[in-house]
């Protein structure tokens, strides 16, 4: 994969903190800047997930009277229009 050059300006204590854990985990600060980028993005996409299922679990009755589905009307059936 091809890399890219990104500068980022930190206060002293967060780039010694960067340091800091990269050394403790043997990687360099460049390593870690990625790895911590690349969970966030997993952090999203998971929490993107929960909220829909939670949404699905919510409006599931609604969704089965409107389009059919598990335990719900034949689309259209019980909606007014």
């Amino acid at each position: 994969m091809a890399k890219t050059q990104l500068n980022v300006r930190v206060d002293e204590a967060t780039a010694e903190a960067a340091r800091a854990r990269a050394s403790e985990r043997g990687i360099s600060v460049n390593r870690y800047i990625e790895e911590l980028v690349r969970q966030d993005e997993g952090e999203s996409g998971r929490a993107f997930v929960h909220a829909a299922a939670d949404f699905m679990k919510k409006y599931e009755a609604v969704f089965s009277e409107e389009f059919g589905g598990p335990g719900g009307a034949e689309p259209g059936e019980g909606t007014a229009r």
